[in-house]
């Protein structure tokens, strides 16, 4: 009996039992992403370890299915196609969350939010409000800069003065309220505190009565942060010790959940 063509290097299974060349393309997709959305093929051949013929047949088949784009410049970028996946993703990111962000409601009374790191913004995919009639800014879709945020000081928290030094130049520091902090060297202090502490705090700085505490959600696919929002009266220091370990709690529940593959099939 003849072999099938399936057997082939590309399509071979991989040692976790899946497909060998699809594992290889989402890897290249996700260094594409790493580096920037545009690469060239010898860059990606040095980070990734694979031969450039390899590199070539599978980024060919991407551009072919719309997903990469060959640039005028012969590098390569990610293509619009992504997308509508991405859109798609990240509302089911927001339904896979309610359960968790409720239980933040039911334990600590305030509104429960989740937040996204999308480019140089802010974005809410998921919220569930408090029981406490109170209307705050925050709601899905939004997008803010995160210099005002908590969720946005959680995130930063994360990633390299330098870097947040760059992005704060592209965006700007607008002052929401009169408390929000509007200078990098400012900003940057903050986040050595977020670092220490564990957690974020948005005291007044993008709506003034309001108060926030953030985590981020650890080990996430794409960066993430949940938080709780409510009247600085009764998000006081003293709620801060009460609320903090459960955020903590929920957000390292969430993070099981997210990154389980699910059942084998």
């Amino acid at each position: 009996m003849p072999t099938s063509s399936a057997s082939t290097t590309d399509s071979a299974k991989s040692a976790s039992g899946g497909v060998q060349s699809l594992e290889r393309a989402f890897d290249l997709l996700e260094r594409m992403a790493d580096a920037g959305g545009e690469v060239g093929l010898s860059e990606l051949s040095a980070s990734s370890g694979l031969p450039l013929p390899t590199i070539h047949r599978l980024m060919r088949t991407l551009v072919a299915c719309g997903y990469v784009r060959q640039q005028p410049n012969r590098r390569y970028a990610l293509g619009p196609r992504l997308i509508r996946l991405g859109e798609s993703a990240a509302r089911l990111l927001g339904t896979w969350a309610r359960p968790y962000l409720a239980r933040l409601v039911e334990e600590t009374g305030e509104t429960a939010n989740m937040a996204l790191l999308d480019g140089d913004e802010i974005v809410y995919v998921a919220q569930v409000p408090s029981k406490h009639s109170m209307r705050m800014f925050t709601e899905v879709g939004r997008r803010v800069l995160p210099h005002s945020t908590g969720v946005g000081k959680a995130l930063l928290a994360g990633f390299p003065d330098d870097e947040v030094r760059a992005l704060l130049a592209r965006t700007g520091m607008p002052a929401a309220t009169d408390k929000t902090i509007i200078t990098p060297d400012g900003f940057l202090a903050a986040l050595a505190d977020v670092r220490q502490a564990g957690y974020a705090v948005d005291d007044n700085e993008q709506e003034i009565g309001v108060r926030c505490l953030a985590v981020p959600v650890p080990d996430s696919p794409t960066p993430a942060a949940i938080s709780i929002s409510g009247p600085a009266g009764r998000v006081t220091e003293s709620a801060t010790e009460k609320i903090v370990p459960v955020l903590r709690q929920v957000a390292v529940e969430l993070s099981q959940a997210l990154t389980s593959s699910g059942p084998a099939v």
